[in-house]
Order: structure tokens, then C-alpha cells, then sequence
């Protein structure tokens, strides 16, 4: 989505939204007092992810705004799940909030018994920035297109080896969904994390890397690996020459990284309103959007309903791929 298109339609809906009376005193209290004490912010992977990295950039603008600090605090485990649990069962307040990723639906649609509802459980605030997947190679890999490694993939099956950070996240249903879209076959060897797959390939001892391009941006820049195609519908802001998937001969394929801020379900909504406005006078900021772009994010925005949307449809998606690929939870 054009991130500037959106921010101002999000922008307008908000001067709508306050020209409509609330739905009650409490509620209008919520939000004009609102808020009076420091307001934690969850991450459900460790210092440096890409929920992390958008949290740290956005969390200190934002708390210019709201006149209290944000403070991050990092709770990493069971693929984001943790924290998304204490944000689910948190008070409705708005003074624990979480700022997720693509994995939050990715673990919807394997672990159909979480201990919190995906959607349901949460008031959706904002899309922040999104980042797609890039398919990457070690530079000796005889191939320089989508299409020419298609054809070696095809020409070579279960041959080429292709690394991802860990199985069962976004990196690794990214690769799932191409291959099922595209029909050809690449084997899985799974890290356990970007620090140890990137020199994997960049050693040559896989062929192949789907890394989220936040993780990657400097070895492709570099020349240490060499980027095939981004995963995106569009082309990122930050790797602007490097093509998509769509544009490389599968069309309508799409399948990228996005990081959302949430509020436990119920949270009032002028508490809702005034976080989203803060967000988006945020990402509005040069600075802002030049700090996203440089971790190879681009810079988003959206209404409350809007990230809603989003993540309720990124669930079903990820619920379809995982179902049609035969993909079970390790």
C-alpha cells in the first residue's frame, strides 16, 4: 500500500472519528486523560527483530506525542506467542500494548488452540511499516532471475537447498507458498536464526536463503549474497532495483513481513484513536520513515479498522497456505 496515501486517508478518518460524539462519558475520559503513567509496549522476539527495530523507532516519537514514555520490553519466545498472551490478558487500558509481526498470523493458522484469540483478543491500532522476504543466492548459484532459478529448480529437483531462520515462520511459508504457486521443489534446511543461516550461504554450504530483507539488507548491499526478488506486491523503498516475485513470472503471488501495534480487545477507543493519530504524525516524520527504510522497511500507516482488516485477512491466508501445503507445526 502507498504508505503516504494511507496515513492521509488514516488521518481523515481520525478528523471524522473526532467530529462524532463518544459513545460514553467514561469513554471520553478514557481518552482525554489518557495517558497519565509510562505505557509498556511488548516484543515478542529478541532486541534487534524487525517488531523490535519498528517499536524502538516509532515508541520514542510517539511518546513525545502522548506526553509518557513507551517502554519496550522484549519478551521472546514460542514465535511471539508469549508476549502476545500478556498483551491478550492484559487490563483493557491501553497501557500494555504489542507490537507484533507476520508471525503473530503465521501462528494462528498452525496452532489453532492458542491461549489467546489472534484477532478477537486484541483492538488493532496500527499497521506500522511492512518488509518483504528476499529470495537470496549465494553468488556462485548459476542463476540471476526468478526464471532461471525456476528452471534449475526444475532441471535439478530436491537438489537445491534453501535456508530460513528458524521453520514455520514467515521466511519459510514464504518459500512453502512459491513453491506450491510455482511447482517446483527446493529443500528446507532450517536455523535457528538469521545469525546462523546468512553465513550459511554466504559460505556456500546452502544454495539458497529466504531472509526477511531487514535481516539481509547489508550482506545483499555488500555483494556477500545476491538478491533474486522480494516477496512484496511492490517493490520495497529500501531495495527499490530489486524486482518482485509478480514482476518475475508468478503472478499474484505475495507474501510479506508486517509489523502492527495492538491493544487488548476492549480497549476504549478514544485510548485507540489517540495512540493511532501519534503513530501516524510519526511515521509521517522524514526522520521516521528514513529510519524504517534504512532496516529495509517500508513505512506504512493505516486506521484502526484498517489493521483490523489486515491482520484478520493475513490469518486466513496463512490458515490456506499452511492447510494446502500440508504444513504441520514442529
Amino acid at each position: 500500500m502507498d504508505a503516504m496515501l494511507v496515513i492521509r486517508a488514516g488521518l481523515a478518518a481520525l478528523v471524522s472519528c473526532a467530529m462524532t460524539p463518544p459513545a460514553s462519558a467514561q469513554s471520553a475520559n478514557s481518552g482525554r486523560d489518557y495517558p497519565t503513567k509510562p505505557i509498556r509496549l511488548l516484543v515478542g522476539f529478541p532486541v534487534g527483530g524487525g517488531a523490535d527495530v519498528a517499536a524502538r523507532i516509532l515508541g520514542p516519537r510517539m511518546s513525545e506525542g502522548l506526553g509518557q514514555q513507551i517502554i519496550v520490553d522484549n519478551r521472546p519466545g514460542a514465535g511471539s506467542s508469549i508476549a502476545s498472551e500478556i498483551t491478550a490478558k492484559a487490563p483493557p487500558d491501553g497501557y500494555t500494548l504489542v507490537s507484533i509481526g507476520s508471525s503473530h498470523a503465521v501462528n494462528a493458522a498452525l496452532y489453532p488452540k492458542l491461549p489467546y484469540a489472534p484477532a478477537a483478543g486484541f483492538s488493532a491500532i496500527v499497521i506500522v511499516a511492512t518488509a518483504p522476504v528476499a529470495i537470496t543466492a549465494n553468488p556462485a548459484v548459476p542463476a540471476k532471475t526468478l526464471k532461471e532459478l525456476m528452471a534449475l529448480a526444475k532441471a535439478r529437483p530436491g537438489q537445491l537447498n534453501y535456508g530460513s531462520a528458524g521453520v514455520n515462520g514467515i521466511n519459510h511459508l514464504a518459500a512453502e507458498l512459491l513453491k506450491h504457486t510455482a511447482n517446483f521443489d527446493i529443500r528446507l534446511v532450517p536455523y535457528k536464526g538469521v545469525a546462523q543461516a546468512l553465513p550459511a550461504v554466504m559460505a556456500g554450504e546452502i544454495q539458497l536463503m529466504f531472509a526477511s530483507l531487514p535481516g539481509s539488507i547489508d550482506q545483499i548491499r555488500t555483494g556477500r549474497i545476491r538478491a533474486i526478488a522480494v516477496t512484496s506486491a511492490k517493490r520495497s523503498n529500501a531495495a527499490p532495483d530489486i524486482p518482485t516475485v509478480a514482476e518475475s513470472g508468478v503472478p499474484g503471488y505475495e507474501a510479506s513481513s508486517w509489523f502492527a501495534l495492538l491493544a487488548p480487545a476492549g480497549t476504549p477507543k478514544p485510548i485507540v484513536t489517540k495512540l493511532n493519530t501519534e503513530a501516524l504524525k510519526a511515521l509521517q516524520t522524514r526522520e521516521i520513515q528514513e529510519s524504517l527504510i534504512r532496516q529495509g522497511m517500508d513505512p506504512t500507516g493505516s486506521t484502526p479498522g484498517e489493521a483490523d482488516a489486515y491482520l484478520r485477512s493475513e490469518i486466513a491466508k496463512w490458515t490456506r497456505v499452511v492447510r494446502e501445503a500440508g504444513i504441520r507445526a514442529d
